[in-house]
């Protein structure tokens, strides 16, 4: 008998509510319906170094994803805003190397499929183009580590003019024609930065890999309840079910940006938000037979 297709919704770490490790933090997202986490390495000391744990710990966080059937399948590295790959600063260039080198052999050791790269070129110094060919520089480089490691690079589109649409990262994408790079689109970031979704999210037919789900409000990409912003979500599913997208979706919440809401109640209700989406538009919708 051939297997049903399941299409996976995941919930981003920080939006589940206080665990006191792994396990824990696993049981919560599989408790509220979710099919996967997304494990954050921000610009935090404590988040980057996850990506020096000793051998131990990357045990433990997969006996943990083992023991609750959760699997951890995306990777959010934000690290790179403090550490941008296209810094004039040749030490923080250096420095940005090492983490996407790190994150990359993390995902690899943990079973994680896909590393989502932000499109930053820099975000707390100037742009230019030369910070934006060494952003290129960088990219180049993931290709290869990623290639080596067999996990794939996602580059997300951001609240920054260098790669703030789908079309602005189909550039860095097919200038380097790896298909260890292509697409992590986030919703809601388009929205914000007065992009339609539906429509950039038609350009990138064929190379997305999976997608974040997210509201917004114009200029305002991070808090905002789903269903309550500017994101016409059911044009952005049908326009994902005309391109035959079929690959994860992660909500993207934060639990301390919910405090008229209890945190958990809040990815509950998001997952149904989403679920209903999926049944009704893209399920709907796709012919997912071969």
């Amino acid at each position: 008998m051939v297997p049903k297709f399941s299409l996976p919704i995941g919930i981003y770490e920080k939006a589940l509510p206080q665990a006191s490790d792994w396990h824990e933090r696993l049981m919560l997202g599989a408790q509220a319906g979710y099919d996967y986490v997304e494990i954050s390495i921000d610009e935090s000391e404590e988040r980057l170094a996850r990506l020096d744990w000793p051998a131990s710990a990357k045990r433990d966080l997969r006996r943990a994803i083992e023991n609750t059937g959760i699997p951890i399948k995306t990777l959010c590295l934000s690290g790179h805003r403090k550490y941008p790959l296209g810094s004039s600063s040749p030490e923080l260039r250096t420095r940005a190397l090492e983490i996407l080198y790190k994150a990359i052999c993390f995902a690899a050791d943990i079973g994680i499929r896909i590393v989502q790269v932000m499109g930053y070129d820099v975000f707390y110094e100037s742009s230019s183009e030369e910070t934006r060919a060494s952003f290129l520089e960088g990219l180049a480089y993931g290709c290869k580590w990623a290639s080596e490691a067999g996990v794939i690079l996602g580059l997300e589109n951001v609240d920054h003019e260098t790669v703030d649409s789908v079309e602005k990262a189909l550039w860095y994408i097919s200038q380097l024609n790896s298909p260890w790079l292509q697409l992590y689109p986030d919703m809601g970031n388009l929205a914000a930065a007065g992009y339609d979704p539906a429509d950039e999210l038609r350009k990138g037919a064929g190379h997305i890999l999976a997608i974040h789900v997210k509201d917004a409000l114009p200029g305002v990409v991070r808090g905002v309840p789903l269903g309550s912003g500017i994101v016409r979500f059911s044009s952005v599913f049908e326009a994902l079910a005309q391109i035959q997208f079929w690959g994860p979706l992660t909500i993207e919440m934060w639990s301390h940006m919910e405090p008229h809401r209890d945190a958990f109640q809040a990815i509950i209700h998001a997952r149904q938000f989403v679920g209903k989406l999926v049944e009704n538009v893209l399920v709907a919708k796709i012919h997912t037979s071969p």
